[in-house]
């Protein structure tokens, strides 16, 4: 004679246990750890870097046309403001 251990149950369902649930789990977390394994290997073999002369100069674009988007902003909000304050002031 022995005692007999159940499965953990909850709400009539057995946990973790049932051996699809436990293949589901496992497929899953085959599929998270290869997707890991092929970003890892991407990121070491395919994915090529700027050197330091590639980074400045992209840098120095990015900034410029920063700098433009920002003046025409700028320049715009100053001309709707101004055309808005003229229509106020006629009436």
């Amino acid at each position: 004679m022995g005692v007999r251990i159940s499965l953990p149950v909850l709400n009539g369902q057995r946990l973790l246990h049932e051996p699809a649930m436990i293949k589901t789990q496992l497929i899953i977390m085959n599929k998270v750890s290869t997707y890991f394994r092929d970003s890892y290997k991407e990121l070491l073999e395919k994915v090529t870097w700027p050197n330091s002369t590639q980074l400045q100069q992209s840098t120095m674009i990015v900034l410029a046309a920063t700098l433009l988007i920002t003046a025409i902003v700028w320049v715009m909000d100053f001309v709707a403001a101004g055309g808005l304050n003229f229509m106020y002031k006629m009436f």
